[in-house]
């Protein structure tokens, strides 16, 4: 199956990240595959960001876990350039609208109020020890995408393997991406291809890593588990290029042009 290519945060590069402008933009240029982040707010909704706190992206003061809807509806987003537009912090239901009759496939990061997880080396054995989770996020999540009718081109990301487990309680067939960054791996003085064992260990049917831990190893090892490989984040053609080259399944970049030209030549 040829390499694909997906769009990280709607183009992070381009628009402001996780917008419904960069969505939206993204879309019309033709990609075909959109990751975002979501966070669960005070009064129960899915709200799209990435960052645990409001400060860096947007306007907006304090926790997403302590804002309302109509508080992420006030908080203006930054572009790329750190300056303020008129787009505000979109909720799942939001994004959904757009990606959904677009026929896009998601792939949906759930976060975590803290860190997500870390991993302790005891002896020969890596063991991952996850953070706190938002109770209830992962089910929000689910019902969402089932309501859009997207459940079956959605992939449920996370850092933190009980996310992963709690969204295999609630929805079995649902498929799942662990992630692992670079220090992950330096934390634990694990070698990069044990990151396949992680995966299947979190029972996902993917693996997400940094790109700088995916060698030809990792993706024979992977592969050879019957688990798909994709990394984060590229922004350069050649590096895209080289991925590819190796096999790697799904290639994340924050440049949706990059993504929707080299999507059009795979």
């Amino acid at each position: 199956m040829p390499t694909r290519y997906v769009a990280h945060r709607g183009g992070a590069a381009q628009w402001p990240e996780n917008s419904l402008s960069a969505f939206r933009n993204a879309l019309a240029l033709g990609a075909r595959i959109l990751e975002l982040d979501v966070h669960l707010t005070a009064d129960g909704a899915v709200a799209v960001i990435h960052d645990p706190t409001l400060e860096r992206t947007s306007s907006g003061t304090g926790p997403v876990a302590a804002s309302t809807t109509a508080d992420l509806k006030r908080a203006r987003l930054r572009g790329p350039d750190g300056v303020l537009t008129d787009d505000w912090v979109p909720t799942l239901d939001e994004v959904l609208a757009l990606a959904g009759p677009a026929g896009a496939a998601l792939l949906v990061e759930v976060k975590t109020p803290g860190p997500a997880v870390r991993y302790e080396r005891q002896g020969e054995r890596v063991t991952a020890v996850p953070g706190p989770r938002y109770e209830g996020l992962e089910r929000n999540v689910l019902d969402l995408l089932r309501s859009a009718g997207v459940s079956d081109r959605t992939f449920i990301m996370a850092f933190n393997p009980a996310v992963l487990a709690e969204v295999r309680a609630l929805a079995p067939e649902q498929p799942t991406t662990l992630l692992v960054d670079r220090r992950h791996v330096e934390q634990s003085g694990a070698r990069p291809v044990e990151t396949v064992a992680w995966a299947r260990e979190a029972r996902a049917s993917f693996l997400g890593v940094h790109y700088s831990l995916c060698d030809a190893a990792v993706v024979e090892a992977a592969h050879r588990a019957k688990i798909s490989v994709g990394v984060f984040t590229v922004n350069d053609e050649p590096t895209m290029r080289r991925l590819a080259a190796l096999g790697v399944d799904v290639i994340i970049s924050d440049r949706a042009d990059l993504v929707t030209r080299l999507q059009a030549e795979a």
